[in-house]
Parts: structure tokens; sequence; C-alpha cells
């Protein structure tokens, strides 16, 4: 097939070629979301055709009038005006300006005419005003000229963004996460709302949102999905068959991106596996795990939860959560399922109590409100040493809490709060450990999309043991204090690290070497080598005799001043030099030259 028309054609077309085919239904969903975006132009002629239509027979009618109706001149002679004249006369009659009478007086029955034609277009722009004032109070008109502003916004973007869909409270804490790296985002939802505080928050750069059901791959395509841009889609809607739909629209349309998705229910988590390999976070089975970490390993827990808090965060208490006896779990729901099989798990014996739970021959399950004070007795708090508020309500949490450590004050308290106009009165509490699934699926997804590096750390390093993880508490909060402080990603390269491409080849240089301040190489840099990547294997918290060598990527936590100090290290050798070896170098050619020894004579 040698003509190249063909052969595009037959590329785009054959059916054999699931990659292409996925193209083109990628292009056919762009072509058909930017066709609905440009729609608003043809919506405004369509609503205002009539008006147009009868302010220009209002005028044509007017100024025929004026070239057909006799005048005279001033010395009485019959003339008559000008196509030209009648139309520049009208102008500025019609618009209200009104210069007066050209080329002639008016006789009375030209002024005639003109009074008929003044209150002609006077009805004519009432119309046409009032028409236009409709349009712009229409909804269907606000809605796309929303989605072309929208279109041409997410049109524009030039660095990596991610598709998020479903703003709600983890959708906005995830974009201030992302927003505080210096990465964009772009959002869809269902409620205008949301979309219209996006303008009120404080992001640093301007956020793209969308009013829309993201359910729509149309939509999806609208915001990004097909653009090269476009680095990772987010589906973090309270709807989860909306969230599948994203996943299956992502998965077909642009089945390269990384996906991550929120979902409690294993079958739709299943459905969800067969379109890829997207992440999911599952806030309740994410927050047993969590619980049975901290019930082996305290610090370990209490690092994971700090560095997904994010730059910012503040470090939480080192719990002390008992690691026998009985757990009283109130609420047999998603959470009280998930937190009941991990308990178990860790060879602990749980007690059930639900007003209506399913018979599902659960061991330990007994029908009752867990608010009633006897219930709460039949449970035998004494005996008990946890006890898990888990419930959908509140209320009902929060009187269990207060019920249960009036009963018995020694009690480690787990609750679970839903909404977060609630944080006050759990805060009041002083919970052991408090669940907020919008914050613990929001810190997830932030630790996967920040970096795959701290994702890595944190899958790994409850295998590193309690002690390990307390100790790298204790550098971090050496360096940083109480609350987190920078983290950023260094690649040991030519591109990235120049200055160090010599010493790299040498394999002589250690990164206790590295990490001092260019000012007084005597004193290290605030910041703590959490990761060291070297083709595949990963080597956390290194110390400082760890040798580097060329392509390492690290993953650095500490103060913004110490990102600083290394990125100069990292470009300017002179700088370099003295931070390695203590040895001050001349940086330009010149002074150089002018400290330069002498040559020996010879």
């Amino acid at each position: 097939m040698g003509n190249p028309l063909l052969t595009f054609w037959k590329n785009l077309f054959d059916p054999d070629d699931e990659d292409r085919r996925a193209r083109r239904a990628t292009l056919r969903v762009a072509a058909a979301s930017s066709a609905q975006a440009e729609a608003t132009i043809f919506l405004v002629l369509r609503r205002m055709r009539a008006p147009l239509i009868v302010l220009i027979v209002i005028f044509a009618v007017s100024v025929l009038g004026l070239t057909v109706i006799p005048g005279q001149d001033v010395d009485g002679r019959p003339t008559r005006m000008g196509f030209f004249d009648a139309f520049y006369f009208m102008s500025y009659t019609a618009s209200t300006i009104g210069f007066g009478e050209l080329p002639d007086p008016f006789t009375y029955n030209q002024r005639m005419w003109v009074t008929i034609s003044i209150y002609l277009t006077v009805i004519g722009w009432a119309y046409a005003v009032g028409s236009l004032l409709a349009l712009l109070q229409d909804r269907a008109f606000r809605s796309a000229l929303s989605l072309q502003h929208f279109s041409r916004k997410v049109s524009r973007l030039r660095e990596p963004f991610v598709l998020v869909a479903g703003y709600g409270r983890t959708g906005e804490l995830l974009g201030h996460s992302l927003d505080r790296l210096g990465r964009r985002i772009v959002v869809l939802d269902h409620d205008g709302e949301r979309i219209d505080g996006l303008e009120l928050d404080s992001y640093h750069a301007d956020v793209p949102g969308l009013t829309a059901d993201a359910r729509d791959p149309g939509h999806l395509a609208v915001a990004g999905l097909d653009h090269p841009s476009c680095e990772a889609v987010v589906a973090l809607t309270d709807d989860e068959e909306a969230n599948l739909t994203i996943v299956m629209a992502a998965a077909l349309l642009r089945p390269e991106l990384p996906v991550i998705a929120r979902v409690t229910s294993r079958a739709l988590a299943e459905r969800m596996d067969a379109f890829g390999s997207p992440s999911l976070v599952n806030p309740f089975d994410r927050f047993g795990d969590h619980l049975r970490l901290a019930l082996r390993a305290p610090s370990s827990y209490q690092l994971l939860t700090w560095l997904e808090s994010g730059p910012g965060g503040e470090l939480p208490a080192r719990g002390s959560p008992p690691r026998d006896g009985r757990w009283v779990i109130c609420g047999y729901g998603r959470l009280g399922r998930e937190l009941s099989a991990d308990l178990r798990a860790e060879g602990l014996e749980v007690s059930i109590v639900d007003p209506a739970p399913e018979d599902d021959g659960t061991p330990g399950l007994r029908v009752g409100d867990g608010t009633d004070p006897w219930v709460l007795a039949q449970e035998d708090l004494d005996r008990a040493v946890g006890l898990v508020a888990g419930t959908d309500n509140d209320t009902t949490n929060l009187s269990l809490v207060a019920a249960a450590r009036r009963s018995r004050p020694s009690l480690f308290l787990v609750a679970r709060q839903n909404r977060p106009a609630s944080a006050p009165l759990f805060a009041a509490m002083d919970i052991d450990a408090l669940l907020v699934p919008s914050e613990l699926i929001a810190h997830e997804v932030y630790a996967q999309l920040s970096t795959p590096l701290l994702w890595r750390f944190v899958r790994e390093m409850p295998e590193r043991g309690d002690a390990w993880a307390a100790g790298v508490v204790d550098r971090l909060t050496a360096v940083c204090g109480t609350r987190l402080q920078a983290m950023w990603k260094v690649r040991l390269t030519r591109r990235e690290a120049p200055a160090l491409e010599q010493r790299l080849a040498g394999g002589s240089l250690r990164l206790g070497d590295l990490l001092r301040n260019p000012e007084n190489r005597d004193e290290p840099l605030s910041a703590v080598t959490l990761v060291v990547l070297r083709d595949g294997e990963s080597t956390l918290a290194p110390d400082d005799d760890f040798v580097l060598r060329a392509g390492d990527e690290l993953l650095l936590a500490g103060r913004p001043s110490a990102r600083r100090a290394l990125g100069t290290a990292l470009f300017v050798e002179s700088v370099l030099e003295y931070v390695v070896s203590g040895r001050r170098v001349p940086s330009s050619w010149i002074w150089r030259k002018l400290t330069s020894e002498p040559a020996p004579p010879g």
C-alpha cells in the first residue's frame, strides 16, 4: 500500500489493533466534547435570532422610508435623502446618540416617519435586551459558557496535572496538599457549590473546575483525560458506582495513566480490578491495617501517619494500645467487619454490638443499642481493653465514647468521625485512635501521588521494626521539630546533579559527606534521607557511610533551607568541593587563575 493517505486510514481503522482502537475512541470522545464546548456561540445565535431579525427589519424599514419620503433643501426645492445619509441618520438615532437633522432640515412628513421609527427602535431594543438578559440567566447558556471557559483553561495547561473527580472533603485536602508541592489539579464535581468554592480556596495556582457528571466520558475528556500533560486520574466521588465508571473510562481511553479510586465495597473493588491495575483505597480496610500496626509497633504507626500527613503535618502522639484482652465493637457495618477481622487476626477476642446486624454466623455478635448502659454492662467492660465506636452516626459514636469512658476510664477508645463539622467535638473527647475516612483517603492518595519513593517507604517501613521507626522519628524531630517540613526527591544524574559526576564515577562519595552545610561543613544539613532507590532496590533511612552511585534516587525530608543548600552543592563544583573535602576552590575562572600557584622554574 504505497499511498500514505490510505496507509493512515488503514492504521486508524484497523479493527485488529487494540491500541489504535483505544486511540480512535479517545479521538471520538474528544471531538464530541470539543463540539459541546464550542456550542456557546450557536446557542447565542439561536436564542437571539428573533430579536436580531426584528431589529434588522425595523432598521431597514426606517432607512427605506427616509429614502422614499421627499424633503426639501434650504431654498425650498424638493430633494430626497440618499441611502448613506439615511443609514447614517438611523445609526445615531436608533443608538440614542442623536446628532441632529442631516443634511437638511426635515419636513413634517419626514419628522413623522422619524418619530414612528424612534418608537419602533425602542421596542426593538427592549425586545433584544430582554432576550439577552433572559439568555444570560438561562441555565443551559451558563453551563455551555462555563464548559467553554473550562475547556479553554485546561487546553492551555502545559505543566503536568492530576485530574480529580469529586471535590468533597477528601478532594479538598488532596488538592491543597498537592498545591503545596507545586502540583496542578483539574477538578470535576456534580455539586456547583463545591466548584464555586474553588475560587475562594487559597490555591497558589489557578484550579480549573467544572460542574459536571464525572461518569460521562465526554466530561472526562474535556477535563483533560486525553491531554498529554495529564499524569494521573483520581476518583474520589461519594458514589462508588461513579468511581467504577471513571476507572473504566480511564482504563479504556488512557490505559497508560495511573488511576486511584476510592472504594469501600469488596464487590466493586473486584470489578475495578478487572480494568487495568488501579490503585484502590478502602479507608476501612486501611484503618484496620493501621490499627494492627499500632498494636504491634506504635512507633511505626506514628511515623506512618506523620509522613502521610504531608509537609506541615504535626507529629502525632505515640500511643500505647493494649496488645492483649477483649475488644468491643459497636456497629457492624463496613468498618466493624474490617476491624473485627483484623483484631481476630491479631489473636484478640472481639465482641460486636449492633441494633440490627446481619446474621452471618459471626461469633460474639449481640443485638442491641450500644448507647444503652444496660447493653454495655452486658458486655462486661471491666474485662475489655478497647472499644470501637464505629457507627455511621457521629452523635451515636460520641455517646458511645462518653458512656464507655464513664464506665471504665482506662479503655483504649477508637471512634469514627463521619462529618467534618463534628471535628471539634471529637477533638474535645481526646480519643486514642480516630478514623476520619476523608483524611485517611487524602493522605493515602497523597503518598502515592507526591512521589513513588514516599509510597515505597510507607509500604516497606513496617517491616523494619518498631525500634528502627522510633530512631527515624527521633532523627526527623531533630531536624524538623514536631512539624514536618519540606519533602523532595533528588536524582543523581548528569542533568540533575552535574557537579557529582566525577565523584560518583569514582565510587567514593558518601551520603554523610554530601549532606553538609555549604557555609560551615562541620554542621550537617537539616535533612534526613528516607529512601535511596538503586536499580529497583530500596534502602530505607541509610546512614552517613552509605556510598552513593550514579543514577541513585533519594527522598529527603527536612527544612527548606537544607533543600536549597543541597541544590547548590549538586550544581556548583566549588561548593561541592568544600562540602566534601573542606577545601575552598574559587568558583570563577579568573579567580582560579589568580590564586593558582606559579609553575616551578625549569
